[in-house]
This record gives structure tokens, C-alpha cells and sequence, in this order.
């Protein structure tokens, strides 16, 4: 059985910063980890480091301002062919994110580990998006 992380939650910014904060890689840089590198286009491979740890994504699907999926290619951890979406529609005055983490065999502290972590990350770009503060891991306003 497979196991999916889900998050959904809104943005009170246009859905074009959204989409650009998630695909962008000096936005991402900013939210997510202070090192990103790749090509964030179609077919593109964008790496995410974190600290020893890193994650080489490639995107799969995208759709301007309102999808982005990424498959993960290659880590050390027990990722790979995790797809990872972001699925953004506009929700009154607000842009509504749909975030999934696909692929995980267990139920278990890994998998509750990741969960969390996402979530914190996911915030982040929600106050990236709003204030323009974040807490992108390797940033001084990085909470581990």
C-alpha cells in the first residue's frame, strides 16, 4: 500500500506569485533551501540540497499558474519515484494550494518526519508569498 502526504491550504496572494515562488529557482532558494540549482522548465532537473542530504527532482508536469509535478530521480533517502505536486486554483481573493507527496511504502516515523517537515516548508512559502520572510533551510531564519 502506498502512503501520500496531503496538504491543502490558501495564500493571500495572485496565484502568478504563487506559481512563480514554487518554480522560480532564486524563489525557491528563498522559501524552500538556500540551495537550489537545475532548470525549472519541462523535462528540466532542479537539485535541492539540504545540509548532507540531497534530492534531484525532475519536472514532469507543468502548467503555468496552475500545476507543477516533480518526480524525484535521485537521493539517499528512500525517495525515489516520489512525485511531488502542487496543484494552485484561485479561491475568492486568495490562491487555494493543493500539495501532494506520493510514493511512501509505510506508514511510519520517516514518513511522519517528512510530513512535518513539509508542512514547515509550506508555511514558509506562505510567508514568502505574503511578507516576503520565510525560513528556507540554511537561512538565518531557519527553525530546525
Amino acid at each position: 500500500m502506498s502512503h501520500t502526504i496531503n496538504h491543502l491550504f490558501h495564500i493571500n496572494a495572485p496565484v502568478e506569485k504563487v506559481f512563480k515562488a514554487v518554480t522560480n529557482i532564486d524563489d525557491l532558494k528563498a522559501w524552500y533551501t538556500t540551495e537550489v540549482s537545475g532548470v525549472s522548465e519541462l523535462h528540466g532537473v532542479i537539485e535541492f540540497k539540504f545540509g548532507g542530504v540531497d534530492f534531484h527532482t525532475k519536472v514532469i508536469e507543468m502548467v503555468a499558474n496552475e500545476k507543477l509535478v516533480l518526480e524525484c530521480i535521485a537521493t539517499s533517502l528512500p525517495l525515489v519515484g516520489h512525485k511531488i505536486s502542487y496543484i494552485l486554483d484561485q479561491n475568492d481573493e486568495k490562491t487555494r494550494v493543493r500539495f501532494t507527496q506520493e510514493g511512501f511504502e509505510e506508514n511510519d516515523d520517516f514518513f511522519a518526519n517528512m510530513n512535518f517537515s513539509m508542512a514547515k516548508y509550506l508555511e514558509s512559502l506562505r510567508q514568502y508569498c505574503q511578507k516576503g520572510t520565510s525560513e528556507a533551510f540554511g537561512s538565518e531564519g531557519y527553525r530546525s
